[in-house]
């Protein structure tokens, strides 16, 4: 399972594509092209919407240092799936002792 993750780097992109998407706007208003534009535009407009509800629910996103420590505990407990089934058992982390 792949833990989605929301870092510097991501956000940087963000930053790169509203600077993108501003020059491009700025570009088709000198030439004259702004409405000529509209399905480019409402494509441009639609990756940077995109990405902007991804940057604004980041903080529901794991940051790379837990995505990284959440894969080495799923790999060194061999992706096992605690159960939480047994209400009387206060340590349902150490597996089933008649296993």
């Amino acid at each position: 399972m792949s833990e989605e993750v929301y870092g510097p780097e991501r956000a940087q992109r963000l930053v790169a594509l509203l600077r993108a998407l501003a020059e491009r706007i700025q570009e088709l208003d000198r030439t004259g092209r702004l409405l000529d534009a509209a399905p480019e535009l409402q494509k441009l407009l639609g990756n940077a919407r995109s990405e902007l509800f991804h940057y604004e629910v980041r903080i529901t996103y794991d940051t790379p240092d837990v995505a990284e420590s959440r894969r080495i505990v799923e790999e060194a407990t061999g992706g096992g799936d605690l159960s939480l089934d047994d209400p009387d058992d206060d340590d349902p982390w150490r597996g089933d002792p008649q296993a």
